[in-house]
């Protein structure tokens, strides 16, 4: 083959990806656009099923060292999904506040610097909480850290996993295992 038949298969490869990437950034319009207008019917109904056409990926995280690890995790599912990542905390209204507010702007900025919608919230519960953003804005997955620990605590961590299933509206869960910070 000479170098100009060569040279015209190069050109129409080119061509093809060129149309190939056309199409793909049309149809990532076209979802977007079929999504908002989705949303505005959902909210003008009162519809709170999840009927996502674009899928959305939530991460809860607390003041945690690890809260980075499981941010990275969530935002590596969420590019593969091509999925919007939001990175949700909560503020408890009642209780004891966040030992390490350093760590949490740490994680919040973090999330950011990867493209993430940082959300802070605020509540008495952290199951309520994350179970109504995750109704309010049609999240269709979530991630929740699980730190390996072994005492009392892990009960209070499966009953507040165990509130968000029960108050949440049907969504994939995936639960991390972290190292254990002490």
């Amino acid at each position: 083959m000479t170098a100009n038949g060569w040279f015209q298969i190069f050109l129409v490869l080119g061509v093809i990806f060129a149309i190939t990437a056309l199409r793909e950034l049309a149809l990532r319009q076209v979802a977007e656009q079929v999504d908002r207008s989705l949303e505005s019917y959902m909210e003008a109904e009162d519809i709170r099923k999840n009927w996502a056409v674009r899928e959305r990926m939530a991460v809860c995280i607390s003041s945690s060292l690890s809260g980075q690890y499981l941010i990275a995790r969530g935002a590596r599912m969420a590019r593969r999904m091509d999925a919007e990542l939001y990175v949700v905390h909560v503020d408890r209204e009642c209780g004891a506040k966040e030992p390490n507010k350093d760590t949490l702007i740490a994680n919040l900025r973090f999330a950011e610097s990867l493209g993430a919608q940082v959300v802070r919230l605020k509540g008495r519960s952290v199951a309520d909480s994350v179970a109504e953003f995750v109704r309010s804005k049609h999240v269709t997955q979530v991630i929740f850290g699980r730190a390996a620990i072994h005492d009392w605590r892990k009960y209070l961590y499966l009953s507040a996993v165990h509130r968000f299933l029960r108050e949440s509206p049907a969504v994939d869960v995936h639960i991390v295992t972290q190292e254990s910070e002490e």
